[in-house]
């Protein structure tokens, strides 16, 4: 497998597997890439698209993603030990986190329609401002988890640790609908 370190990859959409130590990725089209088994240590993807990229197996430690469009990806695929990531500014519709342990996390501005959060581990993560319609928390871990300014969310509090949590109105009333509560 090849190895590439401090490297500065741009405006390409071919993609090599191998591993990546502190590379810059700036406006790659990876979608549909077959990423599975590659290693990505402290890099940072600026303005790629990662759509359904295959990653079985794939290590994503210290990893940044800035404005990229990121659908379907299965990132319950990738391989769980050391797993960081944060995102800013991009496009997650339908990608999976499922068991995911994400501690910390940060998506900032970022849409995230119909993403699915089953079981996981998002203590003290960052979610601000942030679309989450549609977006399934279910036996999550949202201890201190900060959701100010993000909206359209349902969650139900019943099913899912909430304790410190942080949440901003209107949208905490997403809180409510697995209740069927009438508000006027």
């Amino acid at each position: 497998m090849a190895y590439f370190s401090d490297k500065d990859i741009k405006n390409t959409s071919n993609f090599e597997s191998g591993e990546y130590e502190y590379c810059h990725f700036i406006n790659c089209d990876f979608s549909e890439a077959n990423m599975n088994q590659c290693r990505f240590l402290e890099c940072h993807f600026e303005s790629c698209n990662l759509s359904n990229v295959a990653s079985e197996g794939t290590v994503f430690q210290d990893i940044e993603f800035k404005n990229c469009k990121i659908l379907g990806l299965s990132f319950e695929k990738c391989h769980a030990f050391g797993f960081e990531v944060n995102f800013e500014n991009c496009i997650l519709d339908m990608s999976s986190f499922y068991k995911m342990r994400m501690p910390k996390t940060r998506f900032i501005n970022c849409q995230m329609e119909s993403v699915d959060f089953v079981e996981a581990d998002l203590t003290l993560a960052k979610i601000t401002n942030c679309n989450l319609s549609g977006a399934v928390f279910d036996h999550c871990k949202l201890s201190s988890a900060d959701f100010r300014n993000s909206k359209n969310y349902s969650i139900n509090p019943a099913q899912n640790i909430m304790k410190g949590a942080h949440f901003s109105l209107p949208d905490v009333i997403g809180l409510l609908d697995t209740y069927d509560i009438k508000i006027d």
